[in-house]
């Protein structure tokens, strides 16, 4: 008989105050919109070879972020799964912003 077990996935935090949604909704906003916007603005000032390029360094800069995010809160087992910057912003605005009881 074998021993392995499947450890059941938490499920993603819910979170309760109007303020921790707020900064979710924020946080999430934030992880999906700021490459977009930093590229647009660089091509709007600047040339938009230069957007593109900021573009690019902008999306492999916000993709380490969300991994360095995503690492620092969702718990070591579940690590694997994959998780939408939704979730992600709610994991880490429950675990580091606004630790409710």
């Amino acid at each position: 008989m074998q021993n392995d077990f499947i450890n059941q996935i938490e499920p993603t935090p819910k979170i309760k105050t109007t303020k921790c949604k707020i900064i979710s909704i924020i946080l999430r906003l934030f992880l999906q919109l700021s490459a977009y916007i930093i590229g647009l603005l660089t091509w709007y000032f600047y040339d938009y070879f230069i957007g593109i390029a900021i573009f690019l360094l902008s999306f492999i800069i916000m993709g380490i972020i969300r991994a360095k995010l995503r690492n620092s809160v969702i718990p070591q087992t579940q690590q694997e799964y994959n998780y939408n910057d939704k979730g992600i912003a709610d994991w880490y605005t429950a675990r580091e912003l606004c630790i409710e009881i």
